[in-house]
């Protein structure tokens, strides 16, 4: 396994500053945000630190100069729109954005893509299959020639009054994932992997490490405290931002001893990236940094560095 993290924390670094900043740390690599120029839609979108409209054989040079300078490797693109909104015209912008990921991860010979399903959140899991399967079959199509593997987020989006009552990702559960991965039917459709999610919808985040072992294309490392009183409070239906926060690893409800546990048993050989979103740490680029710091230092003794003890 490679230890990493998700650029989206640095938004304001660029390319150069970001690996540095993970070889200074000691990181083996990163998943690097490339979503298009503009404005950010929510927290932690918008950022890009691969313009993949800028890339020619000079940029592509310079970006792998820069990754073989600090032994710094690239875990997967990441893009997390919601291709399946309700606004035709934006979805549109959205679907054809993921193929062009698709096509530099390609010429760059990365080998993951990260992303949402997407959801029309103003409809049942029912009456968004259809759509679905009639704009992913092309996306994992056009994957397939490009020998690029797709990874799902499991996020539900549903924290904030715009993606209520039903999320703005279909991809939340083990049920809605076999009914995918069997429709779509591809070896190149699978998980990115995040345990946290699991836990504040009250599900078992291990099980589902065997259950699609070979769907585990990516990994995301955040945790997640559920704040029992507030829950008792508001209720399981409320928005969950009023009794769950996401933490930095080690911080929160995931048992990561047996999360790796699970993983190794598996046989996952993947990356395995920091998701910093614990806002206890987002007060300036020096507290980021440090949750960068902390995570990897936490992390680091279930995934020793290569040729650590060579």
């Amino acid at each position: 396994m490679k230890l990493g993290f998700v650029s989206a924390i640095l938004p304001e670094q660029n390319l150069r500053e970001v690996i540095a900043i993970a070889s200074d740390i000691g990181y083996d690599c990163v998943e690097l945000m490339c979503w298009p120029k503009g404005k950010s839609e929510r927290r932690y979108a918008g950022v890009t630190h691969i313009d993949i409209d800028q890339l020619n054989e000079s940029e592509l040079r310079t970006v792998s100069g820069m990754l073989a300078d600090k032994n710094i490797s690239i875990s997967g693109l990441g893009y997390y729109p919601n291709p399946l909104t309700s606004d035709n015209a934006v979805s549109a912008k959205y679907i054809e954005h993921i193929k062009r990921v698709i096509s530099a991860a390609a010429i760059m010979k990365v080998r993951n893509v990260n992303t949402f399903v997407g959801r029309d959140h103003t409809k049942s899991i029912e009456d968004n299959w259809g759509r679905f399967l009639e704009t992913w079959k092309p996306i994992i199509s056009h994957a397939e020639k490009n020998e690029v593997k797709i990874g799902i987020e499991n996020c539900p989006m549903l924290f904030t009054p715009d993606e209520w009552p039903g999320g703005k990702n279909l991809a939340t559960s083990p049920a809605i994932w076999e009914r995918m991965f069997s429709e779509v039917g591809s070896e190149y459709f699978g998980l990115n992997y995040d345990p946290s999610h699991m836990i504040w919808q009250h599900m078992d985040y291990l099980s589902p490490i065997r259950e699609f072992k070979s769907k585990l294309f990516h990994i995301h490392a955040k945790d997640v405290r559920i704040d029992s009183e507030k829950l008792d409070r508001h209720g399981i239906m409320a928005p969950p931002n009023l009794w769950h926060t996401p933490k930095l690893p080690g911080l929160g409800d995931v048992d990561w001893g047996k999360f790796f546990s699970q993983l190794t048993s598996v046989g996952y050989t993947g990356s395995v990236c920091v998701e910093v979103e614990d806002r206890a740490y987002e007060g300036d680029l020096n507290r980021r940094i440090a949750a960068l710091q902390q995570s990897h230092d936490y992390l680091r003794q279930f995934i020793p560095k290569e040729n650590q003890y060579a």
